[in-house]
């Protein structure tokens, strides 16, 4: 690939790794948390990383080494401005992109270069690594329809925006040596709107160990949302489903998460009568979040838009059974009377009746629910998806991952030791 002086003639030799985003640590979505997993993983394994990224706050660009899961990284930060629509969102300056990137590459002369989007940094990286010769991987996270809502487009003119948005993705994907995509259904959504063709379904996978399952009985019951509190993820049907379920059930509403509907849904919380019975935690550490995920009784996802759902799997790996919408690539994870349910967007009383029957059934039909969350997550453990990234980054021909079983803790007491 390059002349490096660093590179060996073994086929397995560490590799120099660029990895391009539009939004990183500490951005705390979907997207951002699968880049520091992948980097931090790839740094575990003796590879060479550096990630390109916007700069978190105002500041002229720097390179220096940052800290993401406990593995040291290069991180080369380009000054960067806030999507003002956006209540936190900053871009790499799309005017500079294509000297920053050629800048970088030939600083660091990678092997591989594998972008996150095709919005700024990944369309500046893919379009100049492949000038180079460089090997190129693309990864879509990105769905059109979701940043919409941050825009002041309507009507045709939000379509015609999405559209430009889909022939955008289609072109810097296009540079691409392998495309990959979070699902099978993600990738039939990308091969559908961009023309492109043989898209990878790759899993954003899970430390799958690090989450730990209860299967005791509950003393409450406690539904859970995890994942940025945005009007794309529609939590205000949770809280309206909520609303309708019997009040000697006494549910409570724990929404981990923060973002520009946390105030709206607070205030919707209280026409519905749930403000005492309603707790926002916003951002929370992994620790909470993850005794709040061993705790809950059920986890439920709205969204309309989930490429994948990281949220959702890590509530799967915590044995929890799932209520979610039936959209997107939500049923590769929620099968259907097995892990949990799937009700209609907008159908508010499916929603609610979903829920309810959860709440209500015997304990063993409700632990069957728990067994098959664990069973279907466990085939998205992140060191498969590491391996198939590795075999792509050194241009082996790869399989797209299958489920089979991992390894996840899981707690079982009697009632009694329960109590």
């Amino acid at each position: 690939m390059t002349d490096d002086p660093h590179a060996s003639s073994s086929p397995d030799r560490p590799l120099r790794i660029l990895i391009g985003c539009d939004t990183f640590g500490p951005d705390v979505n979907g997207a951002a948390k699968f880049a520091e997993h992948l980097a931090a993983g790839m740094v575990e394994r003796g590879h060479e990383v550096h990630v390109v990224a916007p700069g978190a706050e105002r500041g002229p660009n720097v390179t220096r080494i940052e800290v993401h899961e406990g593995q040291k990284m290069t991180v080369h930060r380009l000054r960067s401005w806030r999507w003002r629509p956006h209540p936190w969102l900053r871009y790499a300056l799309p005017w500079r992109i294509e000297a920053n990137a050629a800048r970088i590459l030939d600083t660091v002369r990678p092997d591989v270069v594998h972008f996150q989007s095709h919005i700024v940094v990944g369309r500046g990286l893919a379009r100049q690594a492949a000038k180079r010769g460089i090997r190129v991987i693309g990864t879509n996270h990105f769905m059109p329809e979701n940043a919409m809502q941050f825009t002041p487009f309507i009507g045709p003119l939000h379509d015609m925006v999405v559209r430009a948005l889909w022939r955008a993705a289609g072109r810097t994907f296009g540079i691409a040596d392998e495309v990959t995509t979070p699902t099978l259904k993600a990738a039939q959504y990308l091969e559908k709107y961009t023309d492109l063709d043989k898209v990878h379904a790759i899993s954003c996978g899970l430390h799958v160990e690090n989450y730990t399952a209860d299967l005791t009985p509950r003393s409450e019951n406690v539904v859970l949302f995890l994942g940025r509190v945005e009007a794309e993820k529609h939590i205000d049907e949770l809280l309206r489903a909520v609303a309708l379920l019997d009040d000697d059930l006494a549910v409570r509403v724990e929404i981990i998460g923060d973002g520009e509907q946390r105030h709206a849904l607070e205030k919707l919380a209280v026409e519905l009568g749930l403000a005492e019975r309603v707790h926002f935690a916003g951002y929370a550490t992994d620790e909470y979040l993850r005794a709040q995920l061993t705790r809950a009784s059920v986890f439920a996802m709205p969204s309309r838009a989930e490429l994948q759902s990281i949220a959702t799997m890590e509530a799967m790996a915590s044995g929890l059974p799932v209520v979610g919408a039936n959209a997107m690539a939500l049923p590769h994870l929620i099968h259907d009377g097995e892990n949990g349910y799937l009700y209609e967007p907008g159908d508010i009383e499916g929603f609610a009746e979903r829920l309810r029957r959860i709440f209500t059934m015997p304990h063993d039909e409700r632990v069957a629910l728990q067994r098959d969350s664990l069973r279907i997550v466990s085939g998205h453990d992140i060191r498969r998806t590491f391996d198939t990234f590795e075999d792509l980054y050194r241009g082996r021909p790869v399989t797209d991952p299958v489920v089979d079983t991992g390894v996840i803790t899981v707690i079982e007491r009697d009632a009694e030791a329960a109590g």
